[in-house]
Formats: structure tokens, C-alpha cells, sequence
């Protein structure tokens, strides 16, 4: 594939890996009462691994004198990624609203903004900033509702600190990846990932298990492992990975204002939830924002790129 075709390809999943990752937030608001939040994070990155190992397997084999050393690196963004950026969602959006996660969640692509500006000098131009200020404008207006006052009413409870750990941890995640070079290409590279993720799960998910008692099996259980699973899991964090090697972080983080948009969307399809004014006010805000942060040009060094050997 040549440079300009992988550019596009980015450019086009900027667009449509949130919608993968807004069935995330369809499966969290089911899994109450059905599955425990650390056993969901585990089946889904278990199945997840599942569907990535057979093809990666080859190029893992082929290369493993070389990334065998990786291991800590594949533990550590296997905790950030799939751990706290998982089971902690789950966990906190058990008693923290949908507003409060939405607004938490539009500090993240600053955050990775501005350190990337500074770690890799991926500096936004005019243009770019004012895209990123209309896009965090567009998804203030969806979380609020079209109401600024509901900042004045909003209420902290003890999920929103797992919610602010998910953030952090995101923002590292998105940082780390992109610091910390490998030998593999990107899809071995998530599968390792993926493996160290599920490693540092199952221990947490036993002790789970212990204080909550066993789970119930269920079909909607399995159900909603594998929507997590295929979606939010493989093919959006595959898609990222992608992203952020052809655009650079602070590009790449943009998908994130996306989210509240396009949950609205999911909801609307599958809940029947109606469309109010302030989606479509969020819409034309985020749309246009993001369209000028990732189409225009910048004085971001390009990512360096890191063939499987």
C-alpha cells in the first residue's frame, strides 16, 4: 500500500472507528447485573486475542528472538490499555452518569495534544487548533445537553475517580505507544499487547471472583463479551494503532470527540433514544473541527515507521 492510500485509509477511520468504540458504551450500560467488569475486560481481550493470534502468529514466530525482550513494554500498555482503560470504565460507569464520563473523556485528546507538542514536537497550527476547539466546543454541547448551566449541577461521585484514572491512563497509553518502538509491525505489536493485557486481568478478575462470588453464565453474557470483543476491542484498537502511525498522536487523539456524537447515533438506532438539537448542533461543531484539525497541513514530524523483521 503506498504512503498516499495508507493516508486516506487513516483519514477515513477517523470517522468510523469511534462508532466501533460508542458500542462500548451500548455493552457497559447492558453488563449491569449480567457480568462483572473485570471478567467482561477479561473474555473481551481473551476473545480479542483469540482472533488476532492466528494471523500474527507467523511474523511472531519468525521475529521472536527480537521482541521477546518487549515483554515489560507489552505488560505495562497491556495494563493501561486493556486493564484501567477496560475494566475501570466498566467499574466506574456503574455509579457515575454518562455526562460526567463525556466530559471527563473530552480533556484526553488536549492532554494528548499538548504532550505531544512537547515529547515529539507534533505542533498544531492555526487551522489545526481551531479545528480542536471546535470539536471540544461540539462535544461540550452534546454531553450538556445545550445546557452550559448543567456544569453548575453536576455532581462527583467515586466513579468518576475511576473514570479520571481511565483518562490519565488513556493519554499514557496513546503517548507510550508511540514512544516506545518495536520490532513488530502494528497488528503483531497489539496482539502482544493484547497478551500482556490479559495477563495482568486474570489475576484481578480471580480476586473479583472471590469477593462477588462466581458469575452466572449466560447468552447474554457471551453476547456482550463478543461485541466488546470484535468492536470496541480488536477492530478499534487495531484502527488506532493504524491512525496514530500515519498521523501522529495529537491527530489521532481527535477520535475521542467523536464518541458522545456517535453514541447518540448508536442510541438513537438500537434504544430508539430521539435526536435532540444539541447532537445536531454537536454534529455540525465536531465535524467541521475535525475535518480541519487532520486535513490541514502541520509541522508534526512524521511518525517513524517500524516494519516486522
Amino acid at each position: 500500500m503506498t504512503p498516499e492510500r495508507r493516508l486516506q485509509w487513516a483519514q477515513v477511520l477517523l470517522f468510523i472507528t469511534p462508532a466501533m468504540w460508542s458500542l462500548n458504551y451500548i455493552v457497559a450500560r447492558a453488563s449491569a447485573g449480567v457480568v462483572n467488569p473485570h471478567l467482561l475486560a477479561l473474555l473481551r481481550w481473551s476473545i480479542a486475542l483469540l482472533i488476532m493470534l492466528p494471523f500474527a502468529w507467523p511474523t511472531l514466530r519468525k521475529a521472536w528472538p527480537q521482541w521477546r525482550h518487549e515483554w515489560r513494554d507489552a505488560l505495562l500498555l497491556g495494563a493501561l490499555g486493556m486493564w484501567i482503560c477496560g475494566a475501570w470504565v466498566y467499574q466506574g460507569g456503574q455509579t457515575t452518569s454518562a455526562t460526567n464520563i463525556g466530559l471527563l473523556y473530552a480533556v484526553s485528546p488536549v492532554m494528548i495534544a499538548a504532550a505531544s507538542g512537547i515529547l515529539f514536537k507534533e505542533h498544531l497550527n492555526a487551522a489545526q487548533k481551531l479545528g480542536v476547539a471546535l470539536a471540544l466546543a461540539g462535544t461540550l454541547a452534546v454531553v450538556l445537553k445545550g445546557d452550559p448551566g448543567a456544569l453548575l449541577r453536576l455532581q462527583f461521585v467515586v466513579g468518576d475517580a475511576w473514570i479520571v484514572a481511565a483518562v490519565i491512563s488513556w493519554t499514557t497509553y496513546s503517548l507510550l505507544l508511540r514512544k516506545r518502538s518495536s520490532v513488530l509491525d502494528p497488528f503483531a505489536r497489539l496482539t502482544v499487547i493484547t497478551m500482556g493485557g490479559v495477563v495482568v486481568l486474570i489475576p484481578f478478575t480471580l480476586l473479583e471472583m472471590v469477593l462477588t462470588g462466581p458469575p452466572v453464565w449466560s447468552t447474554k453474557l457471551w453476547g456482550l463479551a463478543i461485541v466488546a470483543a470484535v468492536f470496541p476491542g480488536f477492530a478499534s484498537y487495531q484502527a488506532y494503532s493504524f491512525m496514530q502511525r500515519e498521523l501522529g498522536i495529537a491527530k489521532t487523539g481527535l477520535v475521542l470527540y467523536l464518541g458522545p456524537l456517535y453514541a447518540a447515533g448508536v442510541a438513537w438506532w438500537l434504544l430508539g433514544e430521539p435526536v435532540r438539537w444539541y447532537h445536531l448542533l454537536g454534529a455540525a461543531l465536531i465535524l467541521p473541527g475535525i475535518y480541519l484539525a487532520t486535513r490541514a497541513k502541520s509541522s508534526a514530524i512524521p511518525s517513524p515507521r517500524v516494519e516486522s523483521r
